[in-house]
């Protein structure tokens, strides 16, 4: 199996709130992670991670937005522990990152989104080709089945609408044209509804 030289981050994102900022920090306590915080005087959080040896080290800095902190960053790991530890975190905190793990001939580009792994793509030297695509099939289905469902609607309004109007052209009271004529625009209203 081919030994990975190194992790880069090319971009990553994770967006905490405040409770959930305790929790990471935990999260890394529990990954036995040497870590430093540093509380900024305006409310921004600094975290330096370094692995048990004290070869590597990250800086991850997070900034108070609104009730939110955010954090962007870009860096290169190469030593096994802090490389799973960011794996894990921006995997259990939902975060958005394109990541580089680089081998000896070749590179795979994993795209994360909400935490979860949507494409892997394979760079070597001659080309680059997609190795994992996630799709969305349960999701394509439902859309599929609603948008049936619709077209059977629209079809049930048109009959009633097209009976309405057998009748009124039959009818020759004037207060049950009237009576008819309202039904008639509410579903009319409901067709309009459907079809937009």
């Amino acid at each position: 199996m081919a030994q990975r030289l190194a992790t880069e981050y090319v971009s990553a994102k994770l967006q905490l709130t405040s409770d959930e900022m305790k929790q990471f920090i935990r999260f890394f306590d529990d990954q036995q992670v040497c870590m430093n915080v540093k509380v900024l005087d305006n409310g921004n959080q600094e975290l330096v991670l370094e692995d048990v040896a004290g070869k590597e080290e990250v800086t991850l800095t997070f900034e108070r937005q609104q009730d939110h902190y955010v954090c962007e960053l870009s860096c290169r790991l190469i030593h096994p522990k802090l490389t799973n530890a960011m794996r894990k975190a921006v995997t259990a905190f939902r975060g958005d990152a394109v990541v580089n793990r680089i081998y000896s001939h070749y590179t795979m580009i994993y795209h994360y989104t909400n935490g979860s792994v949507r494409k892997i793509v394979e760079s070597t030297s001659s080309g680059t080709r997609v190795v994992f695509e996630y799709k969305d099939t349960v999701g394509q289905l439902e859309r599929v089945f609603k948008s049936r469902l619709i077209e059977r609607e629209i079809e049930l309004v048109n009959n009633a609408i097209n009976e309405l109007l057998d009748l009124r052209n039959q009818t020759k009271d004037r207060l049950q044209i009237a009576g008819i004529d309202e039904r008639l625009a509410m579903l009319t209203k409901k067709l309009f509804v459907f079809e937009a």
